[in-house]
């Protein structure tokens, strides 16, 4: 029997059932342990003289195979964080408050995480004339503070953990998010929430790059600079393989090459001379969880092992939460087909299931619509409903790493973890990340794996349901789109000229020569962003102050 007491729950048969925890029971009346270990034995039970593996280890201690913490989801659920963002602030406000409201009740704390257009990603304002077009269509446009103010009205930012996945202009984001809430007197100690700001990866695969690869990552270490002295429950980097899977990389690249950008930031902090004890508690990480059920699995079960096993041995750390890898998880948007996509709501499923058992701390599921445009409301309720069922009703919570053990889950996950140390080790061998990207060596091997991937469907080897098997239904419509009218971008130009109009262009030409100082003596520029963002400054205004002393990268003679 458990050693866990709690408040009495009933039995089927509607009896009392006394001092069992209702996590430690299944419906059918069964007692379940909170980790099992050799032959059954539960491995916390001081009576048994089982020693486990110590590269499977215990839950909660290193290497963190099974999981970072002891009980894992049997205390605290995954946060359900639902990515929302399109057309104006106001507009994705108002998803915001519609995922919380679908959210109430869940034994999850629910996060918000923010997708920007195009032109803000790319640093650009809505009102640049290489940004026609673009504004609002696949994320929520921001210019200026007011635009950040609408984009979390009423909400309260200080109780809700925030994710903005941004990355270039990662730091003129942040800056405006702190100065909002400056502006509303929050405390920033009480801010919790992530910035993507992994702009390694964008160089590999997604290209939402602005500065050279050195001034990008000295600005990622600014961040973490000036999260670990400031807001020490925000994580200031997510290093994300996510996106390098999306362009086509297979599971163990995405594991080795996502471990290794970390590692990249780390040395950057460590060169800046900062205590890797003071800034590794708040890195995370970002996967993909695709279809190959037990290969993802395996992937972030390697994947916490390497990076603790590299924190204490690579990089000193000594604080155990400095080895602990989070991780947040998010479906994978490439395998959605446009065929049939009611379809995806299975994939989403098993993918989402998949990075349960795999450990992640947080999950996002995908729509079913995303290949055909913005997610509906509709669509949305349903991607949050499938972690909702996933947590309330499949009883995957009730025991940690319920897989661990498995002959074949602990074999792949070896072989993993030991292909994934060899191009970790070629990396190192050519000089590091940023070397690499000048050899142009993650586009050449993300392109090669794409290409064998496109080979083996074309050949059938890999069957997709709906595109190159069982095509029946394919031209049936099946879900309606969500569309962003042209008036988005007409209001938005409208509003940033009224800004630009009304502000004391004296404070924000000040305002950006400080940041150009910042930038010119290899100051960290947050202070100065944040000012900047107080006086005034557009998103554009404060990216092209620093490009002013970085420049813009155009890539290098390989590109």
């Amino acid at each position: 029997m458990s050693e866990l007491q709690g408040s009495e729950i009933k039995s089927e048969t509607g009896a009392p059932s006394q001092g069992l925890n209702p996590e430690t029971i299944t419906l059918s009346g069964y007692i379940v342990d909170p980790l099992y270990g050799p032959d059954g034995v539960r491995t916390t039970d001081p009576s048994s003289d089982q020693v486990p593996d110590p590269r499977i280890g215990i839950s909660g201690e290193f290497p963190y195979t099974r999981g970072i913490h002891s009980e894992m989801y049997r205390k605290r659920l995954w946060t359900m964080r639902q990515f929302a963002g399109f057309g104006s602030a106001d507009d994705t406000n108002a998803r915001f408050k519609y995922l919380l409201s679908n959210a109430k009740g869940t034994k999850a704390n629910t996060g918000l995480s923010t997708a920007f257009d195009l032109p803000t990603l790319m640093g650009r304002d809505s009102d640049d004339p290489l940004s026609a077009g673009e504004v609002g269509r696949c994320g929520v446009a921001i210019d200026t503070l007011e635009d950040m103010h609408r984009l979390y009205a009423d909400i309260p930012v200080d109780e809700v953990t925030v994710s903005q996945t941004i990355n270039g202009p990662a730091c003129v984001i942040w800056a405006l998010y702190l100065a909002m809430a400056r502006q509303r007197n929050m405390d920033w100690t009480k801010l919790g929430g992530t910035l993507q700001n992994d702009i390694l990866k964008e160089f590999h695969s997604q290209n939402e790059f602005i500065y050279p690869p050195e001034a990008s990552v000295k600005l990622v270490v600014d961040t973490i600079e000036y999260a670990a002295k400031h807001l020490p429950r925000w994580n200031s980097v997510s290093i994300s393989g996510y996106h390098i899977r999306e362009a086509g990389s297979t599971a163990t690249q995405e594991l080795a090459f996502t471990l290794r950008d970390g590692m990249e930031y780390v040395q950057a902090c460590l060169d800046r001379g900062l205590d890797v004890d003071l800034f590794a508690p708040r890195l995370s990480f970002f996967f993909n969880s695709h279809s190959e059920f037990f290969e993802e699995i395996c992937k972030l079960r390697a994947a916490r092992r390497i990076w603790a096993t590299a924190m204490r041995d690579r990089f000193g750390a000594t604080k155990s939460r400095s080895l602990l890898m989070r991780t947040h998880v998010q479906t994978a948007g490439c395998s959605l087909t446009e065929q049939q996509p009611m379809n995806n709501i299975v994939r989403v499923a098993y993918q989402a299931m998949a990075g349960v058992l795999g450990g992640c701390q947080s999950l996002h599921t995908d729509s079913m619509d995303e290949t055909l445009g913005l997610p509906t409301e509709a669509a949305v309720r349903v991607a949050l409903r499938t972690q909702q069922i996933l947590a309330h009703e499949t009883g995957v919570h009730r025991t940690v790493d319920p897989l661990g053990g498995s002959w074949f889950v602990e074999a792949l996950t070896d072989r993993m973890e030991e292909d994934a140390n060899q191009i970790i080790n070629e990396i190192d061998g050519m000089g590091g990340c940023v070397e690499g990207i000048h050899r142009g060596y993650f586009r050449r091997a993300i392109a090669e794996a794409s290409y064998r991937f496109g080979q083996e469907m074309e050949a059938g080897d890999r069957v997709i349901v709906g595109v190159n098997a069982y095509p029946e239904g394919n031209q049936e419509h099946q879900v309606d789109i969500l569309e962003i009218g042209h008036d988005v971008e007409v209001n938005q130009c409208e509003r940033l000229a009224a800004h630009k109009k009304n502000r004391d262009d004296d404070a924000v030409c000040k305002s950006l020569d400080e940041i150009r100082d910042a930038a010119r003596d290899d100051k960290n520029v947050m202070d100065a962003l944040v000012e900047a963002s107080l006086a005034g400054c557009t998103l554009g205004e404060m990216v092209q102050a620093m490009a002013d002393i970085y420049g813009r990268y155009m890539g290098g003679p390989e590109w």
